[in-house]
């Protein structure tokens, strides 16, 4: 019995790897996860537009969009709920189960605590992941940008608590990416002003998607509300090629 998660990439059907859709054609089942049973999510999207109506492809709820500093108990019963589903498949089909994830499975992914809880139910079971193209790389391709160079650092937080693990990162003058600050934006963009870096940041959301904007983040504007999702990137200065300050 094996459950493997599938890095789908930030969207865009056309991102997926042709690992990632070996696994999803080879699969007894692939789980994707969504907010409500009967709502498509981005994961879903993309494997939809390479497996169509494959009834392989089965939905899991998990309170993706519920806040990260309040109350747990709703999360964490969903990521049971979730795992005692794909244990009971595993068993079912002794075979394997996919669970495709936005981006890459080891970068800020459900897939980890949905692994965790089926290893501790399914001691048995053999655990694998296919990587995926991440949200700051697709935001770099589309923005026309380098992430890093020569000695940069790279240094990726989620801002979706406070914006303080920004501060210290932008302090260390290397590539700093923004995950999750959606909410916060406002915050984060006054923060990376700050610093004087605002003239050097990349936003985007919805990437892979028709609704998909990547801009520069003086243009988006200071009030108003951005999807969860959101990426910043927020580039160093720098001088001529291969020139670091």
């Amino acid at each position: 019995m094996r459950l493997v998660g599938v890095g789908v990439g930030p969207g865009d059907p056309e991102l997926l790897t042709l690992a990632a859709l070996r696994e999803l054609q080879a699969a007894d089942t692939v789980f994707v996860p969504v907010l409500s049973a009967d709502e498509q999510g981005r994961a879903e999207s993309v494997v939809r537009a390479h497996c169509g109506d494959d009834e392989r492809v089965q939905r899991l709820v998990f309170a993706l969009s519920d806040p990260v500093d309040g109350p747990q108990q709703r999360r964490r019963a969903k990521w049971d709920q979730a795992a005692e589903a794909v244990v009971q498949r595993l068993r079912e089909c002794r075979g394997t189960v996919a669970f495709a994830t936005l981006g890459d499975p080891s970068v800020y992914s459900t897939f980890s605590y949905l692994a965790q809880t089926v290893r501790q139910l399914l001691p048995e079971v053999e655990l694998a992941t296919v990587p995926g193209i991440t949200a700051m790389q697709a935001t770099a391709s589309q923005a026309g940008v380098a992430l890093t160079e020569g000695a940069e650092s790279l240094t990726v937080v989620p801002v979706m608590r406070d914006v303080s693990v920004l501060r210290e990162a932008l302090a260390a003058r290397g590539t700093v990416v923004a995950y999750k600050g959606g909410r916060r934006l406002s915050e984060l963009r006054s923060v990376i002003a700050e610093h004087g870096a605002l003239d050097r940041s990349v936003y985007a959301e919805h990437l892979g998607t028709p609704d998909a904007r990547v801009l520069p983040l003086s243009e988006v504007p200071e009030t108003g509300a951005a999807p969860y999702l959101s990426t910043v990137v927020v580039l160093p200065p720098r001088g001529g090629r291969g020139e670091q300050w």
